[in-house]
């Protein structure tokens, strides 16, 4: 009976360790189940592939981002035509005749502050004469909107609820040509949706979006609605807001733009501080520097070192003017920072405190020089309304 007993512990042993090394290795081949007529299915184990993310998987990046970026509906009251009280407008068109539809319009932000700051496009909300933000939790609130920066193309929305996620801010002056990113928003108004890509490019300009432009450039997809949603890095932190496309259906095709979150920061502090956001002017007409501009005003390569950008006009008593800039010179660099393009120039000039003296490197007849500038404040552009 003994002898029984342990040959019969000793095969249930082996059995069950040769079930838990199949299981292992090989877990297909003993979770099949039958369904109805005979049909045959494997399935996984429980629980495989729930809890830990698959290598290389953004899951922890969108879930950690995603619960910030909220989606933004818009309203504008319906336009009254100017001889609606006319009697003969009335006997041929009716009552209805001069009214138009309300539009609306729809977006995407990013809450940046547990205050309930959203950070998002200028264009999203430009106009609006009601603001409405949806959280991914599906609570609503009416948003009023606190600045905006139109040479940027960025807003800043405010809204009244509690415990409001917010999004980290991450940095994207490291950002590289390469990194993977993520693309966060609301397209066409399906619902939050969450693509993947890479940095494409950096410091795009002269694209004839914004005054202003430093794009983070993208292939992850951007599609009407995505407009001041989110762009992150694989841990969820805020590298851009998502502001557009180049397209020739309407739709993605791997092209999309981003505002740096560098440039979100600035225009947020500025606007919280002082209501609007003030940038520095020193009133002069720059030209990028081609090789005929260079031999017209008898400039050798050699002294550009590849980069400057001349000055063909200085207005007068202007603070350049002032400060001894003349038509002719070409700027190297600003407080210290190269410019090579004349959007580099505008943007180093724009970060500049108004009242506040600057050196300016200047090249002057193969001689280089440098001035001290007192920028005045760049006027803010005049929005035109239909």
């Amino acid at each position: 009976m003994r002898k029984s007993w342990l040959l019969f512990s000793q095969t249930v042993t082996v059995l069950l360790a040769a079930y838990f090394v199949v299981a292992t290795l090989q877990p297909q081949w003993v979770n099949r189940q039958a369904l109805g007529n005979g049909i045959s299915v494997i399935e996984a184990p429980a629980g495989a592939g729930g809890s830990v993310a698959p290598a290389g998987s953004f899951a922890a990046a969108a879930k950690a981002a995603s619960a910030a970026v909220v989606s933004i509906n818009t309203s504008k009251a319906a336009a009254r035509h100017p001889n609606m009280d006319d009697p003969w407008f009335k006997f041929f068109f009716g009552d209805q005749g001069g009214r138009n539809e309300p539009q609306v319009g729809l977006g995407s932000g990013v809450i940046v502050s547990p205050n309930g700051y959203i950070l998002t496009n200028n264009h999203v909300v430009e106009g609006a004469d009601d603001i409405e933000v949806i959280l991914n939790d599906t609570r609503r609130a009416k948003a009023k909107i606190i600045g905006t920066d139109p040479e940027t193309d960025l807003a800043i929305l405010k809204i009244e609820l509690d415990k409001l996620p917010i999004i980290v801010l991450g940095s994207s002056d490291t950002a590289q040509v390469g990194d993977p990113v993520l693309a966060i928003g609301n397209p066409f108004g399906v619902g939050q949706t969450v693509t993947s890509g890479i940095v494409s490019a950096l410091g795009r300009n002269q694209l004839g979006i914004n005054t202003f432009e430093n794009f983070i450039q993208t292939d992850a997809a951007i599609n009407p609605g995505n407009s001041g949603g989110a762009l992150v890095d694989t841990q969820g932190r805020l590298l851009g807001i998502n502001t557009a496309i180049y397209s020739r259906s309407g739709g993605s095709m791997g092209i999309g733009f981003a505002i740096p979150v560098s440039t979100g920061k600035q225009v947020l502090e500025s606007i919280l501080k002082d209501g609007q956001v003030t940038r520095g002017w020193i009133g002069v007409e720059p030209q990028d520097l081609s090789p005929e501009l260079a031999e017209t005003f008898g400039l050798k390569p050699d002294a550009l070192n590849g980069g400057g950008v001349i000055i063909t006009g200085v207005l007068q008593n202007g603070p350049a003017a002032q400060a001894g800039i003349m038509p002719g010179d070409v700027i190297l660099n600003v407080a210290g920072q190269p410019v090579r393009t004349v959007s580099e120039l505008l943007t180093a000039v724009a970060a500049l405190k108004p009242g506040v003296s600057a050196p300016v490197g200047l090249l002057r007849k193969d001689k280089k020089n440098e001035v001290k500038v007192v920028p005045g404040t760049r006027q803010r552009p005049q929005v035109r309304r239909p």
